[in-house]
């Protein structure tokens, strides 16, 4: 887990997704002030404020929110990560290295788990032991002749791959919500940390309000709460609280 990055393709994508949040917001109200183009173009280019930001995203009215996606590279995760992702669809995209294409003999690697991380180097090489095993029954099921993707099926889930997801702002802020909870596993709660991590730095007004439910509102678990609800909403923190084997310290503004 120490070494997976993060990345957002495409940063500028982030201001023209506020623009554009802002410009439709007063496009619902002030329709029958639009005459022609340039009308509009005038009600586009108004200046806005941040605290104008802030109230839009907090508007029950998703719409606003979703004109134009941002790409993330995610370089590192397992495939368990991949399949827990992908189960998010409305509005999402997804792209990632094929277990039918590639050929891992030589360039195969392995997740190993936070709470394996942290139990020290015994416990990792143990752990990296048995994750090799069936890479060496992968690379004598290639050189047997066995296609690809049929000796893919030896593989671990704790397998590194590659992945971009393509979301839209709202989406973004939906997946973050759910997936930094403490109900996760570690490595998602880790990647999708990171990732709010980048957007906030890009445009802390559109991306502050979608930390984990027990600090924005109440958890939504119930019963399967996890009983320990985080005190700051803030990625930066939550990651130094809960991965400190992996992370900077902290640093309160």
């Amino acid at each position: 887990m120490n070494r997976i990055e993060v990345k957002v393709l495409n940063p500028g994508v982030i201001k023209e997704s506020v623009n554009m949040m802002v410009a439709a917001a007063r496009l619902t109200q002030r329709g029958h002030k639009i005459k022609n183009m340039s009308d509009f173009m005038e009600l586009y280019n108004k200046p806005y404020s941040k605290q104008l930001v802030e109230y839009l995203v907090k508007l029950p009215h998703s719409t606003i929110q979703k004109f134009n996606t941002v790409n993330v590279i995610i370089i590192g995760a397992s495939r368990r990560f991949l399949m827990q992702m992908t189960r998010h669809q409305i509005d999402v995209k997804f792209i990632s290295a094929s277990l039918q294409y590639s050929d891992y003999s030589d360039d195969a690697d392995f997740v190993v788990p936070y709470e394996i991380l942290a139990q020290g180097q015994e416990s990792v090489s143990n752990y990296l032991k048995s994750s090799r095993y069936y890479l060496r029954l992968y690379r004598e099921m290639i050189a047997s002749g066995v296609s690809k993707d049929s000796a893919a099926y030896a593989m671990p889930n704790c397998l590194r791959n590659n992945m971009i997801i393509s979301a839209n702002a709202f989406q973004w802020k939906h997946m973050i919500s759910q997936r930094v909870c403490r109900r996760n596993t570690d490595e998602t709660r880790y990647i999708m940390l990171k990732i709010w991590n980048e957007l906030m730095a890009l445009n802390p007004e559109l991306f502050n309000n979608c930390g984990p439910w027990c600090t924005t509102g109440g958890c939504k678990e119930g019963k399967m709460s996890c009983g320990a609800p985080l005190e700051k909403n803030n990625p930066e923190y939550i990651l130094s609280k809960d991965f400190p084997e992996v992370c900077y310290a902290y640093k309160a503004n």
